[in-house]
């Protein structure tokens, strides 16, 4: 029997009728209306979730799981927003608690990865009002000036809504300065919950769905290409999350120029919300199922490991996800400000590779876009 007839044969003894409707579409590659959506975090079992995932994500990517090699630079935790989930920014008012880049000390940490083969540089932070556009800019170009083969996902639309704004430009103009300037895509930060009866009360004060929308459609419009999140596991429903993922797919639809869906698990360490529950681990795996089951026209669907822990990062892998971010190199204070599983978040390339080995998944080292660089198809990864 192949894979595809034992889901068949799964989904054909599935008790629920509207399950096994969903089923058939899923097998037959049709695409799911958000009641059913919603009805498969509502009724769906972990199991049946996960197999219908898993028959997707091996019919997309086979064993592939696509990691890369990455550095982080976050140029400051100042911010002029108070989200109530977030426990890496001061709010400027409180600036003398936090940190501040200047320019020099960015690209020294640029420089320091000279010779290394990392690929990528991974830029977001909290929106300080004196660091404008200029600032910014001038940073790309110092990146591109001295390592131009170096890919910079930057900015979230957090950011950049407060830099165009501050700098008097459209979003159309801001993103094709920031591209000249050396920008290559975009991360998937700041998306938070995209429904008003949400955002308002955990991310009142920054970007609404319409201005981040648009600045990603403005991005790919200038054919570059980004990520997208969405914060799950605190008071949202699951009708919020349909309705989040529904625009994302909406614009995906409109501009193909999404790479990655990137579900991020709320944790309520030494922020505004620690009175909220934390979601389980079978919540998790339901909330990677889903999406990889709703958003049909994302290629990548990718779990965070710092985030998630290397366990469940792992698992996730038979729960639709294809993608667990890159070595990060210890670059990052977010993921263990806000209460992640990994304490110092980093990891080697042969570790990575392990851990991928481990659960019987081909590790592929891949750049931004998704292109090849090495398949790693050999018993063992040889120490340098």
């Amino acid at each position: 029997m192949s894979a595809f007839e034992a889901v068949a044969a799964v989904v054909s003894k599935e008790k629920n009728l509207s399950l096994r409707t969903i089923g058939e579409k899923i097998l037959s590659a049709q695409r799911l209306t958000q009641e059913e959506g919603i009805l498969l975090f509502e009724q769906g079992s972990l199991s049946y979730l996960g197999m219908l995932a898993n028959h997707v994500r091996e019919t997309k990517h086979g064993h592939k799981t696509y990691f890369n090699r990455n550095f982080h630079i976050e140029p400051t935790n100042v911010c002029v927003f108070s989200c109530a989930f977030c426990a890496y920014s001061k709010l400027y008012a409180h600036r003398e608690e936090g940190w501040e880049l200047s320019i020099e000390q960015m690209m020294h940490i640029v420089k320091s990865y000279d010779g290394k083969p990392v690929t990528e540089v991974h830029i977001v932070g909290g929106v300080h009002p004196k660091m404008n556009m200029d600032f910014f800019l001038e940073l790309l170009r110092s990146i591109k000036a001295h390592r131009p083969e170096l890919h910079v996902k930057a900015f979230t639309p957090v950011e950049l809504d407060y830099m165009f704004r501050k700098a008097k430009v459209s979003v159309e103009d801001g993103m094709r300065m920031a591209q000249e300037a050396g920008l290559d895509s975009l991360p998937g930060g700041g998306a938070e919950i995209f429904h008003p009866e949400i955002r308002e009360q955990i991310a009142a004060d920054k970007v609404n769905a319409d201005g981040w929308l648009a600045i990603h459609r403005a991005a790919h419009q200038l054919g570059m290409h980004s990520n997208a999140t969405l914060l799950y596991g605190h008071i949202e429903k699951f009708w919020h999350r349909i309705d989040h993922m529904e625009r994302l797919r909406q614009l995906q639809d409109e501009t193909g120029g999404f790479n990655t869906f990137i579900p991020l698990k709320f944790r309520n360490k030494d922020n505004d919300m620690s009175h909220v529950p934390e979601s389980t681990v079978i919540e998790d795996m339901k909330m990677y199922a889903v999406s990889r089951l709703y958003m049909d026209n994302f290629p990548h669907l990718k779990a965070y490991w710092p985030m998630l822990g290397r366990q469940s990062a792992q698992l996730a892998l038979s729960f639709g996800v294809n993608d667990i971010d890159g070595t990060i190199d210890d670059t990052t204070k977010i993921y263990s400000m806000a209460g992640s599983e990994e304490q110092s978040p980093s990891l080697t390339t042969e570790e990575l590779v392990h851990m991928i080995r481990q659960v019987r998944r081909l590790p592929v080292e891949r750049g931004t876009l998704y292109n090849e660089i090495k398949v790693y198809e050999e018993p063992a990864l040889a120490l340098a």
